[in-house]
């Protein structure tokens, strides 16, 4: 079927590369900040591991520097620039922002479809954010970003890849050419350096770019509701998990790891929660077998439930959550490398 869909493909690989000439040749305005500005994006649709390898930069930089993210803020039924504060939902800015919000304090977050805007707001409001993280705009060429960071999946890197429909890439594989730096994510914690340089060899990638291979690293189960914090989650037979992110597998594949029996239901990315998808999911956990069952989701759909007038349904069902992070096989040189970076860019103003 996909093959089929080649000839739009075709289409929209001449539509996106006459739009970045019209980038490189400055017929369409560029804007680039003095201060840091730290680009986080990929070439396909989503599911690479942006959100935690935002969060690994922010461990980073934060002691040393006032960080600000900004984000899109997908799902959120706002307009325009919305700063985060302790009154803020996944209505207002989107569930990805409200995680790194609740997740980290003395940082700012703020979402804004225009990056330009965001950005400028950011770096020079009363906040005086001195980095500023854009999370998924490597698309967005109307901002120069002095580092950008592309992620690629390491079972499906974009060199394997065709542009949507046919595929999965939403930009053209030459576009990877503006990276400074680029990440396989998702690799395997044990990787040997035969295969690195195998991957690397077939991304191709200049003399200017580095690569760096990541992986997840999956923390124990926190709770989400009050009934988990009475229940050991080690102890546990059963799990209903669900989650509603773009790639579930290794959310779904951690937990095979831990728990014999793993029941899953798979939602679209940055699903909104109704009453009737969490009557379906307490039916589902009521017919789940085992002694001893828990319900398990996401860091980015806990965000999304966190407020939920329907979470209440759970008040009987322990509920958990299950936390994420990037780590790199090489991390003292891609720690070094966004440092430096940032350092250096900090000497312009």
């Amino acid at each position: 079927m996909r093959i089929l869909l080649l000839p739009i493909s075709l289409l929209y690989h001449i539509v996106l590369t006459i739009r970045h000439k019209l980038y490189d040749w400055r017929i369409l305005k560029k804007t680039r900040f003095e201060k840091p500005v730290i680009c986080v994006g990929n070439l396909c649709l989503g599911g690479t591991g942006k959100t935690p390898t935002v969060e690994y930069l922010i461990n980073i930089l934060c002691e040393k520097y006032k960080v600000a993210t900004l984000s899109r803020g997908y799902g959120r039924m706002t307009k325009g620039f919305q700063m985060a504060d302790h009154q803020s939902t996944y209505e207002t800015i989107g569930d990805e922002p409200l995680q790194y919000f609740n997740k980290f304090s003395g940082i700012s977050v703020a979402v804004d479809e225009d990056r330009v805007e965001g950005t400028q707001r950011l770096l020079y409001s009363p906040n005086n954010a001195e980095v500023v993280l854009l999370d998924d705009a490597f698309q967005h060429r109307h901002i120069i970003a002095g580092l950008n960071i592309l992620l690629t999946d390491y079972q499906n890197l974009y060199c394997d890849d065709f542009l949507i429909p046919a595929g999965n890439l939403r930009d053209v594989r030459s576009a990877a050419k503006r990276a400074q730096v680029i990440v396989v994510s998702k690799s395997p914690k044990a990787l040997d350096e035969t295969e690195k340089q195998q991957i690397i060899k077939k991304l191709k990638p200049t003399n200017k770019q580095k690569v760096f291979f990541s992986y997840l690293e999956y923390a124990p189960l926190l709770p989400l509701n009050e009934t988990a914090k009475t229940v050991s989650a080690e102890t546990t037979d059963s799990v209903l998990a669900f989650c509603g992110i773009a790639n579930p597998k290794p959310f779904v594949k951690e937990l095979k790891k831990r728990y014999k029996t793993v029941d899953f239901l798979h939602f679209a990315d940055h699903h909104a929660y109704s009453e009737d998808d969490l009557k379906t999911l307490l039916e589902r956990f009521k017919k789940l077998g085992g002694e001893k069952k828990i319900i398990v989701t996401t860091e980015k759909d806990a965000a999304r439930l966190t407020n939920s007038p329907y979470l209440c349904q759970f008040e009987n069902a322990p509920t958990y959550v299950l936390p994420v992070a990037v780590r790199f096989h090489e991390e003292e040189k891609f720690n070094e490398e966004i440092l430096n970076y940032v350092q250096q860019d900090s000497h312009h103003y």
